[in-house]
């Protein structure tokens, strides 16, 4: 039996549009697609939550959706640079000036307890993401969300014992320029913090992580300031945002702070 004859199907996105409207942003939002991270010499397996749009000109009635799904379907080994060129062969397969790439993924770090010395994964939450013009270099971004401890100064002095303390999320968004690892913006978080904080402690860790966090109160305004002082000094940072939220454990609400840099600024501190 003769296979069917392969009828032409009408590409209906290609079309004409006669509204005189062009599209900022038009692709796949949060779509969930498996990638290999290239931390060095390892090769770390995770999954991506990807945002993956381009520029659409006026007189063009549709982008084609598929061809963001085949750039991921291939089997993808990604760090910084390897993230840049996705984006560029992005534009090249959709035909598009301009567009942007972004991707959510878990990042895992081991660490050791500070006083046993236990180790354990403990998991930050990581976006690299590109904004996109053929022919120029891509600007690099990269987010950061780190949990941390806070004690509130006001607190411990006023208080005859004790002093209110909360977990805090510190978040850095910031366009590198150079070589940075996603641990290096998590060491900078982490130093601003009153601790850090880990996946697994022992007596003795929690002792000296409740004691640590006394002895070095910090506001939430505290926070963004000490993160801002580092990447102010980092000549690889470019424009950054901070952002600091206090889930205060004697309030219905969160404390925030936040600090923007545009690169200028960032430049001549």
């Amino acid at each position: 039996m003769n296979a069917p004859e392969r009828l032409p199907l009408p590409d209906i996105q290609s079309q004409v549009d006669l509204r005189n409207l062009a599209i900022d942003g038009v692709g796949i939002k949060d779509v969930r697609y498996p990638f290999t991270l290239k931390v060095g010499a390892m090769r770390v397996p995770t999954i991506g939550t990807w945002t993956m749009t381009v520029a659409l000109p006026a007189h063009v009635k549709g982008t084609h959706m598929s061809r963001f799904i085949e750039l991921l379907d291939a089997e993808i080994l990604l760090d910084a640079e390897s993230f840049r060129a996705l984006g560029v062969q992005m534009l090249g397969r959709l035909g598009a000036a301009s567009g942007r790439l972004e991707v959510r993924f878990p990042y895992f770090v081991t660490k050791s307890a500070p006083v046993s010395r236990v180790s354990s994964l403990l998991d930050y939450e990581a976006i690299w993401s590109l904004s996109l013009v053929s022919g120029d270099r891509p600007a690099f971004r990269t987010k950061v969300i780190v949990p941390a401890t806070s004690l509130c100064p006001c607190s411990k002095e006023i208080s005859a014992y004790g002093a209110h303390n909360q977990r805090s999320h510190i978040t850095i968004d910031a366009e590198i320029n150079g070589a940075i690892s996603i641990e290096e913006l998590v060491g900078m978080a982490e130093r601003s913090a009153s601790c850090e904080v880990y996946g697994l402690l022992k007596r003795g860790d929690e002792k000296y992580v409740t004691e640590r966090a006394y002895d070095n109160p910090k506001f939430v305004e505290d926070l963004v300031r000490d993160v801002a002082l580092e990447l102010n000094r980092d000549a690889r940072i470019g424009s950054y945002t901070i952002e600091a939220e206090n889930f205060e454990s004697i309030h219905n609400h969160s404390a925030y702070a936040r600090i923007v840099r545009s690169a200028v600024q960032s430049d001549h501190q």
